[in-house]
């Protein structure tokens, strides 16, 4: 085979044509919406002048894929990773907002009577974080390499929201 034909071109049919492309064949992208990128694209949607990410939620793990360390975009030049200090915000009915930091510590400063709960919460998964993103990213069914990491997480994570905001 020479050549192939990757339908949609968002995060998904772009990696695929990328490591198709680097294994030598012709590729194809065929997508029907009026614009290219799917997930990947960013525009004025909400507001003019306000440039958002569709599918947002979907980089960061772009930026750990072993998938795209193997494409080597970033090294290459092709792609840079911007990094937000702030990485989402919540409004609240009083009208202030939680900010989710980069940082686990300035995070939890700004919770204040709640910070220390959060950072037991949520440090040690963030300290781990690539031994759980190892696990998490692979088929459901594998032999963890990393069980202790994944447990923490896995206990955590699977409790539903209003369980969680109980505790």
């Amino acid at each position: 085979m020479t050549s192939a034909i990757v339908v949609g071109s968002g995060p998904n049919g772009l990696t695929a044509a990328a490591r198709l492309a680097r294994a030598g064949l012709d590729v194809t992208v065929l997508e029907a919406a009026a614009a290219i990128g799917g997930g990947t694209r960013s525009s004025e949607m909400i507001v003019p002048g306000l440039v958002h990410d569709h599918c947002s939620a979907f980089h960061p793990i772009a930026a750990a894929s072993p998938c795209f360390a193997d494409l080597d975009l970033v090294g290459s030049g092709g792609v840079r990773w911007l990094q937000p200090e702030v990485d989402c915000a919540h409004p609240l009915d009083d009208g202030s907002a939680g900010a989710l930091y980069r940082s686990i510590g300035r995070t939890a400063e700004q919770l204040g009577s709640d910070g220390g709960r959060w950072r037991r919460y949520f440090g040690y998964v963030s300290e781990h974080f690539d031994d759980v993103f190892a696990d998490v990213s692979q088929p459901v069914l594998h032999l963890p390499r990393h069980p202790l990491s994944l447990m923490s997480f896995g206990s955590s994570a699977l409790l539903p929201a209003t369980t969680t905001a109980k505790l």
